[in-house]
């Protein structure tokens, strides 16, 4: 993600921050010192929002911890004004293993609850307060209240909250994914709409969490209507077939050439034998030739880093790891051969095609 910097990293997962997140701080705390607060008041803002933010990506290691005993893994977590992002591999493969890695979220948020209620019970000897107003209840107390709403609203049953997930899970244990996708859906932007008519007249931030929650729904039923669309395909439906490789030793400005004359974008590399030995980008190629010129040949400017598909397996599977990887194209290999490219440009193409045949097929009387 843009704008994102590593800020640490937690059982093997890099934790970043987004620049809008900073400016949100900086923001609390000139709105707290122009508003005549004090120093003090401001930098205890700030410091409770932080705390907030350490909740949340305790809420979305528990996402990725679980995902992870799926297999799982989890690329990053990105912390955002709005709230933190987990960006899994793929989404789990059957529907209880999805639903366990929806609650998982909400669970730590419970349980960061009972341990500071017990702690504020323990140390004071009196059932605390709790409650979202500053000014009814200390440090502990709000905090309390905070981790519970956080819970509650994670479970709303809408994309793309852990809500949405849990119940399009349950769904897809008595009926097919897609409908149940289609169904959670639905409920999810029945939703927006009542936060968003909610907000007009009360509260200015419900429309943007009603256009979060409409947008995070649009794009789950799109993913979904995806994977539908590609399962039981093999890749050797949808791959490139018509390419062109370039020699280990070969210059990058034939490349260039190469990539000009045609509608190809990036060049597998071969060894002398014809194996495989690496990927050139048409950005790795430019990125060069804008940098040394001449000077640097294919082998230096090649990447060996990239994921290799098999022409039986299935569409869907090689798409999500196209997707999650850094190189933009897929060589497939068949007994060592080198027999198709698979590119998202194909993949969209391919289904482009398919909804034209299916669409002809149903006006056919």
């Amino acid at each position: 993600m843009a704008w994102a910097w590593r800020i640490a990293t937690v059982a093997g997962i890099p934790i970043k921050i987004h620049g809008t997140f900073a400016v949100l701080i900086i923001f609390l705390l000139v709105s707290g010192l122009l508003g005549g607060r004090g120093v003090t008041a401001a930098l205890s803002s700030v410091l409770f929002i932080l705390a907030i933010f350490v909740t949340i990506i305790l809420h979305e290691l528990g996402h990725a911890l679980t995902a992870r005993r799926f297999g799982i893994r989890t690329r990053d977590i990105t912390l955002l004004p709005i709230g933190g992002l987990a960006r899994l591999e793929r989404m789990p493969d059957l529907p209880r293993q999805e639903l366990w890695v929806a609650l998982a979220g909400p669970a730590v948020n419970v349980v960061i609850a009972l341990i500071c209620f017990a702690v504020l019970v323990l140390t004071t000897g009196e059932v605390p307060v709790v409650s979202l107003d500053s000014s009814a209840t200390g440090f502990l107390g709000r905090f309390i209240a905070v981790n519970l709403a956080l819970a509650i609203f994670n479970l709303l049953p809408a994309f793309p909250m852990d809500g949405g997930r849990a119940l399009r899970a349950i769904l897809a244990e008595r009926i097919d994914y897609a409908r149940a996708t289609e169904i959670a859906t639905s409920i999810g932007q029945g939703l927006a709409l009542v936060f968003g008519l909610v907000g007009l007249f009360a509260n200015p931030f419900l429309v943007f969490i009603a256009l979060f929650v409409w947008m995070g729904a649009s794009g789950e039923a799109t993913s979904a209507s995806i994977r539908g669309a590609l399962a039981g395909v093999p890749v050797s439906r949808a791959m490139l077939t018509d390419f062109r490789t370039v020699p280990l030793d070969g210059s990058l400005p034939d490349v260039g050439q190469l990539v000009l004359m045609g509608s190809q974008r990036d060049c597998p590399v071969t060894g002398a034998d014809g194996e495989l030995v690496g990927i050139l980008t048409r950005d790795q190629l430019m990125t060069v030739l804008g940098t040394s010129g001449h000077s640097e040949s294919v082998s230096e400017a090649m990447t060996t880093s990239f994921e290799v598909a098999d022409p039986r397996e299935m569409l869907d599977g090689a798409f999500r790891r196209l997707q999650s990887g850094a190189c933009p194209v897929i060589p497939v290999i068949q007994d060592g051969q080198l027999v198709g490219l698979l590119t998202a440009e194909n993949v969209a193409e391919f289904m482009m095609l398919q909804g034209a045949l299916e669409t002809a097929s149903r006006r056919t009387p």
